[in-house]
């Protein structure tokens, strides 16, 4: 490893201790819906049918306008965009009261377009999505195409929910997806913006006496051995001793015999995370360090050059 940097155990985990980021507790996601409306309001773009009973001139489907009004014979224009279905035909029975008696309104949806929640990122249909009543992560995640998990190399390990103007809340879609814990799967609310970051964003890199050296992507869980095996494991030239794992992120190394992993220690299959550096030295290369030192100072170069594999 480079020599002005020490072995730091502390900075690797076994695989079973994956977690790396601040992902929001099923408690936390729970309190989020607690005291959610659940009712509908309508909504600009919204197609609605005003019904008033026995007054067909009346009657008919309406649209409401991007300035979330609509007009009404007798009735005239107003703004309709916020109200439940009863809210609004109330507003319209008032309006019509100077010229019918007691008049009897009944307002439908026909088209909803106020449950609108954005999906982008790593999705097959990026963009607007719109649902008949507040979609759950998954309906919405399903509708962008954007669940390919039998693909081993898809890294749909963390999604984005932007909420307003202030409120980001990361899911852990591995729990959610790969363990089944629905908690996880909180109900979204208008005009959210989901977002799944590209796979190409988490990388790790295998590099010497491998049969497969390069940029591999980061899968759900994936250990030492997971990386290794990908790669193809170590070649016939390679001196398997001291796999070593150097990791940009913490400044950290360490290093591992093969035969270790080979025995099942989980202590020393350490977990990877983005960016991490497996190396496999050569027979007759004393120590790995000495090539990762070379490597170093490129490493950000490897990164862009190794992305498009």
């Amino acid at each position: 490893m480079p020599d002005n940097i020490p072995s730091n155990t502390s900075a690797f985990q076994p695989a079973q201790k994956s977690e790396q980021i601040d992902y929001a507790s099923p408690e936390a996601l729970a309190e989020l819906e607690r005291g959610g409306d659940m009712v509908y309001r309508l909504a600009e773009g919204d197609t609605l049918q005003i019904t008033v009973w026995n007054r067909p001139e009346l009657s008919g489907k309406q649209l409401l306008g991007p300035d979330g009004r609509l007009t009404i014979p007798l009735a005239g224009t107003m703004k309709l965009n916020g109200e439940t279905r009863e809210t609004a035909a109330q507003q319209i029975g008032t309006a019509l009261t100077p010229y019918i008696r007691k008049p009897a309104v009944f307002v439908g949806v026909d088209q909803y377009t106020g449950n609108r929640v954005t999906v982008l990122g790593r999705v097959q249909n990026p963009g607007v999505q719109q649902f008949d009543k507040p979609p759950t992560l998954l309906e919405a995640l399903a509708r962008a195409g954007s669940l390919p998990v039998i693909d081993k190399q898809a890294t749909l390990t963390r999604v984005a929910v932007f909420r307003g103007r202030d409120r980001i809340i990361w899911v852990d879609l591995k729990k959610l997806l790969n363990r089944g814990e629905l908690a996880y799967n909180i109900r979204l609310k208008p005009n959210d913006l989901v977002y799944i970051p590209d796979s190409f964003d988490t990388l790790v890199y295998v590099l010497g006496a491998v049969h497969k050296p390069g940029a591999y992507r980061l899968t759900p869980d994936m250990s030492l051995m997971d990386a290794l095996s990908q790669a193809g494991g170590p070649n016939d030239d390679a001196a398997p001793e001291k796999i070593a794992i150097y990791r940009p992120s913490k400044q950290a190394n360490e290093s591992t015999p093969l035969h270790t992993l080979l025995n099942r220690d989980r202590m020393v299959n350490f977990a990877l995370e983005e960016g991490d550096v497996v190396f496999v030295p050569k027979s007759g290369v004393a120590e790995a360090g000495y090539v990762i030192r070379q490597l170093i100072p490129g490493l950000s170069i490897l990164t862009l050059g190794l992305s498009a594999l």
